[in-house]
């Protein structure tokens, strides 16, 4: 039977075989012992409120939302890209651990993406840091194509043979140990780090090497 223009789909039957599918997922793991409730929750762990409380879920209307993003898929994969390299929370937001509380700052994005403050028991704070973790068997970053971990050594040793770049065995260094990283990046990008970035024509010359504990280790200047 054919559906009327702009139908996608059809969002009860939807609802219906989401919450099915959910709730049988949700008793297989508590039967085989994944769940644990903890705080407010604690009750869930016996099996009779346990039953008792998939029978309430059964028993409501649930909504799947089903429609196309309004920013489109570029501000899914922005959100999603902030999280690869990074924790749940970054040390800098910590302000205090103290008396068993943990106190911290946050972003409201619901208000004009204003920093507050936020005060939670040490057992919640874990609670919610630990569902930032990923379960056994996933990968936060997946590599394909010539990165990928099985071939990518015999796929980069290809694609630097194609490019006509000095051979590295698997774990080697590309380029001698004489030179050091300027030499390297003129090499491979063409431009020298002894010109300065501004002008383009005065040379940047090395006028001390100043302790780790003060600076960086290398200071530079401008000769002209």
């Amino acid at each position: 039977m054919a559906c009327r223009p702009g139908f996608f789909l059809p969002v009860r039957v939807l609802s219906k075989l989401f919450r099915r599918l959910f709730l049988e997922a949700l008793e297989t793991a508590y039967k085989s012992g994944q769940l644990r409730f903890f705080q407010s929750l604690e009750k869930l762990n016996g099996p009779v409120e346990f039953a008792r409380y998939l029978a309430l879920a059964k028993r409501r209307n649930w909504v799947v939302y089903a429609k196309r993003p309004f920013a489109g898929p570029q501000q899914v994969l922005d959100y999603v890209g902030r999280y690869t390299h990074r924790v749940a929370i970054s040390n800098h937001r910590l302000l205090d651990i103290e008396g068993g509380q943990v106190r911290f700052r946050w972003k409201d994005y619901r208000d004009g993406d204003h920093l507050k403050t936020m005060t939670l028991s040490a057992d919640e704070f874990i609670r919610r840091f630990l569902m930032h973790v990923l379960p056994a068997g996933f990968h936060r970053i997946r590599y394909y194509g010539f990165l990928g971990n099985r071939y990518r050594n015999e796929k980069l040793t290809q694609c630097r043979r194609l490019l006509g770049m000095q051979h590295a065995e698997p774990g080697g260094d590309l380029h001698p140990p004489n030179k050091d990283y300027g030499e390297r990046y003129e090499e491979l990008t063409g431009h020298s780090l002894q010109v300065c970035p501004h002008c383009r024509k005065g040379n940047m010359i090395v006028v001390a090497i100043l302790p780790k504990s003060i600076c960086r280790p290398v200071a530079r200047m401008n000769s002209s």
